[in-house]
This record gives C-alpha cells, structure tokens and sequence, in this order.
C-alpha cells in the first residue's frame, strides 16, 4: 500500500475517477449542491473573466458551468479516466497535465482566472504548483482557490499542517481506498500564496445553511508583478 502522499492521491482518484463521475453529475453530494459549486461559481463571476483555467477539473462540470456563461475555459487535470469523460462530455477544453508538469512548464497560457476548487490535496506537487501560478495570469487575473476551511476540517487533531486520512464517509459503496490529503492551517495558506507572489485579496467562507458552519474557504489572489513569467496568452 502507498503511503500518504502526493502519489497516493492520484492512485486513489485513479480507482474512484468512474464513481466521482457519477456522482457528480447525479449531484449526491449535499454540501456541493447546497453551498461549494455555487459559492466557487459566485466567485469567479464577481471577477468578471473572459478566460479561465481550471486546474485539477476532474468530470469537467465547472468548465462547462464557465463555458454556458461566455468564459473561455480550459480544465485540466492528471488523471486520464477524468479527463476523457469530461471530454465526452464536451462543453469546453480539456487537458491532461500533472501539476508538476505544469509547475515544469508544460501549460503556455494564461487566463484572466486560475480556478483550483478542492483540488489542492497534495503537499510538494501543490507547493510546485503554486510557485507556478503567477506566470499564468494575466495582469489583473484572479488565482481562486475553494478548499476546505481548515477550522471545520481540523477534527481532533492538533491544528497544524501535516498528512490526514481521507475518508469516503456519506458516499456510496463504490468508492473504494481513500485519498489522504494534506492538511494546512489558514495562515499556512496564505504564507504559502505570498511566499509565491500572490497577495489575497478577499476571503470567503461560505456557510452550510443547516449547521451555519463554514462549508468552505475561498481565497482570492492577486499576483505581484515582479513574479510574473512570459507566457502566451490564450
């Protein structure tokens, strides 16, 4: 058995690509239907980008949200079995990359707005791929980032970044070995942003209507400019 790690992650999405899918698009999960996909679909709008990247885009249904509102969007993502479905799906561009083929230089574009919605699970490929995040915004681009808040998530473990079981707990049956993630507290989150050029510019925390808890962090970046790569435009 793999331990908690960055490789870890992908085998896991890996196996659970076919049943994410599913219920996904049978919209099983109740804190995504009730509070996540529109608060993330919210906060990108409120930017009003032409163009967007989707980075870790999974079955594709943020793409093609973006797409039928007028953005430009490419979605991208490692695991082939996602990617290929979002692409039947169609509704908008899809690509498979790794984050740390993008932190290597394999994605030469930019966009108004860089969207990662819970999908910086991992620890080294996120902080690779956050390090690459300025040179794929546009000048006044938007890095959006929906994660889980960290408060709500801790549990009874000691709030402090390091490596958590995942659980599939609330899913159907057909999921199966859970992917582990890394957990980070709120300021490890934006030391990590500002570390990399990227200074917040707002923080959401959207509520569950049921609990009033939060449901969610959403941080909204900006880049400085010396951090800024060359990069084509899309």
């Amino acid at each position: 058995m793999l331990p908690l790690s960055d490789a870890k992650i992908l085998d896991s999405w890996s196996k659970n690509a076919a049943a994410w899918t599913d219920a996904v698009r049978k919209r099983e999960i109740a804190s995504r239907r009730l509070v996540t996909d529109q608060a993330v679909i919210d906060a990108i709008m409120d930017s009003a980008p032409r163009t967007a990247i989707d980075l870790g885009c999974g079955e594709g249904w943020l793409v093609r949200e973006l797409t039928r509102r007028g953005i430009e969007t490419i979605g991208i993502d490692a695991v082939p079995e996602l990617v290929s479905k979002a692409q039947i799906a169609g509704g908008g561009q899809f690509k498979q990359l790794s984050f740390d083929d993008i932190a290597a230089g394999k994605l030469t574009l930019a966009a108004d707005a860089v969207i990662c919605n819970f999908a910086l699970l991992g620890c080294e490929s996120v902080n690779r791929l956050i390090a690459a995040i300025p040179r794929l915004l546009t000048p006044q681009g938007r890095f959006i980032v929906q994660t889980l808040h960290p408060v709500a998530a801790c549990g009874p473990h000691p709030y402090q970044d390091g490596w958590r079981e995942g659980s599939w707990d609330g899913f159907s049956a057909r999921f199966v070995d859970p992917a582990p993630w890394y957990f980070r507290t709120l300021s490890s989150w934006i030391a990590l942003l500002a570390d990399n050029g990227l200074h917040l510019t707002e923080m959401r925390e959207p509520l569950h209507p049921a609990t009033q808890q939060p449901a969610s962090v959403i941080l909204i970046a900006g880049c400085d400019h010396a951090h800024r790569g060359s990069v084509a435009a899309t």
